[in-house]
């Protein structure tokens, strides 16, 4: 594989945010580039594949570029270690990785097979899980003296505290908990992978309202009938995902120095966030996160 060749992960590119960030960076790069969608809908990975554009260059030369799918429930870590194994086996470096995987509801505590609640699982889990089975890779990139960033869109400063007592919510679940938590949480690991790995961006983005259809195809009958009556009616309020991608692009790549970020709607620093930071929380959070997720 050419070092020269950048590889970009999408994890929840099949739609929303994820879909235009793979959209634009294959415009960018006029399709000369290893660009993997991860997610669950394989044929709406391939429509979206099937519009790149395609480099016309013929010979080895022509060979060099790839854009995949991989197959991932990323609710289950053993899915998302399955994945990021089947990526690495092709892509031992990445300078990538863009996670906007999201699951929305109005239900309680949902457990998958593995005892982590869904909601937590795809928001904070899998998404840590990805970036730990992928650093390897992301650090072959900076090895051979190339770009290694990390985003992950949510909610950066808008969590909650955390609650050491409970932090994979077993007891004490309501839905803004686990949204709370799951927020501060992204705060946290974007420091703590930062401070394993100091020559690397990481940021945690936030959107702001965009139009991803992530209420449509949530779970609950209720946002379904919501989205379908206030998304025409909110649609001059919110950004496309098209737009949206644009900016979460821009916070990526809204600093030069490395470091663990916090970024806008619109791709700005965002300064002064609350609940990160805590040496005693950052410590037993990592602990608690590696034995959720451990596969082995």
């Amino acid at each position: 594989m050419t070092p020269n060749v950048p590889v970009a992960v999408f994890v929840g590119g099949t739609s929303g945010i994820g879909q235009g960030m793979a959209e634009a960076f294959a415009r960018w790069t006029e399709g000369r580039a290893h660009i993997v969608i991860v997610g669950r809908n394989e044929a709406k990975a391939q429509e979206i594949i099937e519009r790149f554009p395609k480099p016309t260059s013929s010979g080895a030369e022509g060979r060099e570029w790839t854009h995949e799918f991989v197959q991932c429930d990323a609710s289950l870590m053993s899915n998302v270690h399955s994945a990021s194994q089947v990526i690495l086996a092709k892509h031992p470096k990445i300078n990538f990785l863009a996670i906007t995987a999201g699951y929305m509801t109005t239900g309680g505590r949902e457990e998958t097979a593995e005892g982590i609640d869904k909601k937590l699982a795809v928001h904070y889990y899998g998404r840590w899980k990805f970036v730990r089975e992928l650093e390897v890779g992301l650090r072959r990139a900076k090895e051979d003296g190339e770009e290694a960033r990390v985003i992950s869109v949510l909610s950066p400063g808008r969590g909650l505290p955390v609650d050491l007592e409970d932090l994979g919510l077993k007891n004490t679940y309501t839905l803004r908990r686990a949204e709370g938590q799951a927020i501060t949480f992204n705060d946290y690991m974007i420091e703590s992978f930062y401070a394993r790995n100091p020559t690397m961006t990481f940021v945690h983005a936030w959107p702001g309202g965009v139009d991803t259809g992530l209420l449509k195809a949530s779970p609950s009958q209720m946002l379904r009938t919501f989205a379908t009556i206030a998304t025409p009616l909110l649609r001059p309020l919110i950004t496309s995902k098209e737009d949206c991608a644009e900016y979460m692009w821009h916070g990526l790549f809204n600093n030069s120095t490395p470091g663990a970020l916090r970024v806008g709607r619109k791709g700005e620093l965002i300064e002064g966030l609350q609940y990160s930071g805590d040496e005693e929380v950052t410590k037993k959070l990592w602990d608690h996160t590696e034995e959720a997720t451990r596969t082995e």
